[in-house]
């Protein structure tokens, strides 16, 4: 398998009340590998994560996991990966899905999905990595999130530039396309 560069995705350890987030993480992952992708992303084998990497192997992708091993101990961990990394802590997990990911796309999920979105948007600004930085935006979904980071510009906590570089789009492929 020839892998192309990785993507990071965000995205929950449940399901969602809509069963438009579990698809768009299904076509977010058969996108991944179809492009000659590898997918990074947390490690579990439900939710949205299960979906996505499911998908994603099930299209022949590359599939990496990366789960602290407090999670991985509640037997949680997606258990047919092409590797799964188990580290100690949340902040070693950020650390390696940074360094073995291209870019990130965070999918509707919950609070863990805003702290790994946040960080990789403030390494991003202090210089950590380069990498884009992408929602996909299912049904709305990130709308109020997308509000509120208008309001923290307005407000002057939140620069312009920070804010113009997360992409938005309704699909993995169109936020491929996203300028």
């Amino acid at each position: 398998m020839s892998v192309h560069g990785r993507v990071c995705v965000f995205c929950g350890s449940s399901d969602g009340a809509s069963p438009r987030y579990v698809e768009a993480a299904r076509a977010t992952g058969r996108a991944i590998a179809e492009r000659g992708l590898g997918l990074v992303y947390g490690g579990a084998a439900i939710g949205t994560m299960g979906a996505v990497a499911d998908a994603a192997l099930e299209a022949g992708g590359e599939v990496i996991g990366v789960m602290p091993r407090s999670l991985a101990d509640r037997e949680i961990a997606h258990r047919g990966l092409t590797e799964l990394h188990v580290v100690e802590g949340m902040h070693e997990r950020k650390a390696l899905m940074t360094h073995l990911s291209q870019r990130f796309v965070a999918l509707p999920g919950g609070l863990g999905t805003l702290d790994e979105l946040f960080e990789a948007m403030t390494w991003a600004w202090i210089g950590i990595h380069d990498h884009p930085i992408g929602l996909v935006d299912v049904d709305g979904y990130w709308g109020p999130l997308l509000h509120a980071l208008d309001h923290f510009v307005e407000q002057g906590f939140v620069r312009k530039a920070q804010r113009d570089r997360l992409r938005v789009a309704t699909s993995f492929e169109a936020l491929l396309e996203a300028p």
